[in-house]
């Protein structure tokens, strides 16, 4: 599996020239066994140091190598692989804490989006009230 495509590819680099933004990951790498999820926002000038959240036991923001995901190899001749429907939808800082609170980026996943469906049904139900 290609792990980035060209359009992520760039939307990281331009991310890491803007410093001390609060970046939405552009990007969802995965281990399909087991342990392993990498939230990436930034890819370094050299295009292989990535920064995000970082999940292989517990959520952590840091840096790791594009190559070494690269070069992973899992059962059945697989390796890490890119989410291919993740869109991100909220800043890494608010992935980070609810990473934090719930143990995982996984478990985070679940809370945000199911928070997020909640405030959508909450809305719609407020706009139609309101016509």
């Amino acid at each position: 599996m290609i792990l980035l495509t060209g359009t992520q590819r760039d939307r990281l680099l331009a991310n890491d020239r803007q410093r001390d933004v609060d970046h939405i990951p552009v990007v969802k790498f995965f281990n399909p066994f087991g342990a392993g999820v990498w939230l990436a926002t930034e890819l370094d000038e050299g295009g292989d140091i990535m920064f995000g959240l970082a999940d292989i036991g517990c959520p952590e923001l840091g840096s790791w190598s594009l190559e070494e995901l690269r070069l992973i190899r899992l059962p059945f001749g697989m390796g890490i692989e890119r989410d291919l429907l993740f869109t991100g939808d909220f800043p890494i800082s608010v992935w980070a804490e609810t990473a934090r609170e719930t143990g995982s980026i996984r478990a985070a996943e679940h809370a945000l989006y199911r928070a997020g469906a909640a405030f959508a049904r909450t809305s719609a139900d407020t706009e139609s009230r309101g016509s």
